[in-house]
């Protein structure tokens, strides 16, 4: 009889978000700081953003996806081709910039936004691709639900509930909400890399049983040969976002908003954008 090896993650390394922005109409801190590409692949940074209209532009991006996920209040989306939306608490929007785009995210007048963004690396072969959107609703987000757990899939699966999202770079990313007493257990894949940032509450994480509150960023040992899961036990109710990804292991050029694979394709990304190859803003 064929069994099967299941590794319980630890956790490697635990942090607070990093505070960045103070100001009145915005203040973020950093989850994943920028520049550890090996340690972190296939993501690049992570940041919590609460602000109010005013404090973004329109911008670029190009060889990258960024996953925006609405904690609570209001954001409007929109680029120069035309598309738009808007994200409310609970929904993610999963946007790959591709060869390249111009857009904005707001809140709109008398509102607020607060999210996490995250930026995924898109493969090299992928980072010249169409832009797309996928909006992620919270109402037809699937939903796995066990005693005093519940895991909402943004992406990638969670036991037997797979999501719809599409991925370049394989990520899984799953709400998880457990209440006071009870575990969460969530499989991961062997050579996944990932992360679990606490929402709210206070729990204990993983095999080594590290204890951690809101805002605060545990990131696991990886598992490397066998199939994992990560276990979490809430000490007080508890909401923790899990992400996990599949290293692309590829080289990484980034400066600003472009990310590729070589120096001189972030010299083209800017030549391209100068010259008005990503297209022109619509007001």
């Amino acid at each position: 009889m064929k069994t099967y090896n299941v590794i319980q993650r630890e956790i490697e390394e635990k942090w607070n978000l990093i505070p960045r922005v103070d100001s009145p109409i915005h203040k973020a801190g950093i989850i994943l700081p920028p520049g550890e590409w090996e340690r972190f692949d296939p993501f690049l940074l992570m940041a919590e953003d609460n602000m109010r209209k005013g404090a973004f532009d329109f911008h670029p991006h190009r060889g990258i996806e960024t996953v925006s996920y609405m904690i609570d209040g209001v954001m409007d989306h929109r680029d120069n081709a035309g598309n738009k939306g808007t994200l409310q608490k609970g929904d993610t929007q999963w946007m790959s910039a591709g060869k390249g785009l111009l857009h904005l995210e707001e809140a709109p007048e008398g509102h607020f936004a607060h999210l996490l963004q995250l930026w995924v690396n898109l493969p090299a072969d992928k980072k010249m691709s169409e832009p797309r959107y996928q909006d992620i609703l919270y109402h037809d987000t699937p939903i796995r639900n066990e005693d005093g757990v519940q895991y909402r899939v943004i992406s990638g699966s969670s036991g037997d509930i797979k999501s719809n999202t599409q991925n370049y770079a394989n990520v899984t990313m799953v709400e998880i909400t457990i209440k006071a007493g009870h575990t969460a257990k969530q499989d991961l894949k062997p050579d996944y890399n990932g992360f679990l940032y606490v929402l709210e509450g206070n729990g204990i994480f993983g095999a080594d049983e590290v204890r951690a509150g809101k805002q605060e960023v545990l990131w696991m040992k990886p598992s490397v040969e066998y199939d994992s899961e990560i276990q979490v036990h809430a000490i007080q109710d508890l909401k923790v976002l899990l992400i996990a990804g599949k290293p692309l292991r590829e080289p990484v050029f980034a400066h600003g908003p472009f990310v590729m694979n070589t120096e001189e394709q972030i010299i083209q990304a800017f030549a391209d954008y100068r010259s008005g190859k990503f297209g022109e803003w619509i007001n």
